[in-house]
């Protein structure tokens, strides 16, 4: 692999010729940054193909998560259950709202919340159930709505991963009392931040309108560190990234070029000054752009998935699934990882904690360890393989030599 530009799992994946170029011309439009139309486009777009009544953009998911967990009102030191095998953004928004992470272990075959340990975890104190489908792969809605009605608990559900999986005929964000989308850097479309929550419920719709009224936009300086993000990365950093590409991020992030993914305050449960606030026009331009092509990316990932599964001669679940990710379990895993990168192959480790990213502080998530074995597990068995829009058949059988090379 003797190439300058790694065949890359994350930075900016999505991302073709029209979004680079509308970002890098949304820079020179400053007056286009906080307000404007493609707000109302993107809220226009989410109600009709979701059939849902009522959509709240915010600058991220963790945003929209804690405005909706103010506007549920729950009292101090209640209970919302949640998967482990996730990342910290699921968590720290509960954490802020004054709430407790009980955290559930998940299954290993589907990477989804395990229905048995839900039921053992439940106490007087849980008011609510976040149900991730993980990788966008829908979790067994059945069973886990039935669950939540016996114990009246609120479903909520996060599709950060999952935006156009279909669970028995039916979407994906309309099961919860609440769903919530993101649109960050490596999701299923992206506007490097961005999130959104849905819901059918009246009331409660209200209440979140209230709250976001209160809060703000974010700096400017902020939304050009966005919008530069994809203009950067496929113009400089990935070209040259085996050279000079992977120094120059490092330099672009510790100066404060360009934001990391997750701030070094959330490995600890601490709140950056950027959440909650209300999503940028100019980023919600960059999703509307995406979301125009959502069907064309969910189709691509499911061939890439396909072509995986029959040369590794691994089973497809294909329900729903999206394949945000196509995950790997070997016992091998990191150290795969490891000599991956070294060869210029930036394949994920999502998750490599069970709640990740590795460095995160595990104590102050609330999270013990050994109450969720499978996850523990996984987190040091598993790896993923890409299959944006940008990986082509010819480069998953590069990916596909690699690993064969190394086994």
């Amino acid at each position: 692999m003797g190439f300058l530009k790694p065949i890359t799992i994350s930075l900016s994946p999505n991302t073709e010729k029209d979004d680079i170029f509308l970002a890098f011309k949304l820079l020179f439009q400053p007056w286009k940054w906080k307000k404007g139309r493609s707000l109302e486009e993107l809220d226009k777009k989410f109600k009709n193909y979701l059939g849902l009544k009522h959509v709240f953009s915010f600058n991220s998911l963790r945003s929209a998560l804690l405005i909706s967990l103010k506007g549920l009102g729950f009292e101090k030191k209640d209970e919302i259950l949640l998967q482990s095998f996730t990342c910290n953004a699921a968590a720290n928004p509960i954490i802020w709202s004054g709430l407790k992470p009980v955290y559930v272990d998940c299954d290993e075959k589907t990477f989804n919340i395990d229905a048995d340990d839900l039921k053992r975890k439940i106490t007087k104190k849980s008011r609510a159930v976040v149900v991730q489908h993980t990788f966008g792969l829908p979790a067994d809605l059945d069973r886990i709505s039935e669950i939540c009605r016996q114990n009246n608990l609120i479903l909520i559900e996060d599709c950060a991963h999952s935006l156009g999986s279909v669970y028995k005929g039916r979407k994906i964000g309309t099961f919860g009392k609440i769903s919530l989308f993101s649109f960050s850097r490596d999701k299923v479309i992206s506007s490097v931040y961005g999130g959104m929550v849905v819901t059918n419920d009246d009331f409660l719709a209200k209440k979140i309108e209230e709250f976001r009224k209160k809060i703000n936009h974010p700096s400017y300086f902020w939304t050009f560190q966005q919008l530069l993000h994809p203009v950067l990365m496929n113009w400089l950093i990935l070209p040259t990234y085996r050279i000079l590409g992977k120094y120059l991020l490092i330099f672009f992030q510790w100066f404060f070029i360009l934001s990391k993914a997750v701030h070094w305050k959330e490995k600890k449960g601490k709140k950056p000054g950027y959440f909650p606030k209300k999503l940028p026009n100019a980023l919600a331009k960059l999703a509307v752009n995406q979301f125009e092509k959502l069907d064309k990316f969910n189709v691509h990932r499911r061939r890439i998935a396909n072509f995986y599964a029959e040369n590794l001669n691994l089973e497809l679940l294909n329900s729903g699934h999206i394949y945000l990710r196509f995950t790997i379990k070997n016992q091998r895993a990191h150290q795969i990882i490891k000599n991956a990168w070294k060869n210029n192959l930036l394949i994920g480790d999502w998750y490599a904690s069970p709640v990740a990213p590795r460095d995160t502080n595990l104590e102050k998530l609330y999270y013990k360890k050994g109450s969720c074995p499978t996850s523990e597990k996984l987190s040091e068995e598993t790896f993923n393989l890409p299959t944006h829009i940008n990986i082509s058949e010819k480069e998953a059988q590069e990916v596909l030599a690699f690993l064969k090379k190394f086994s």
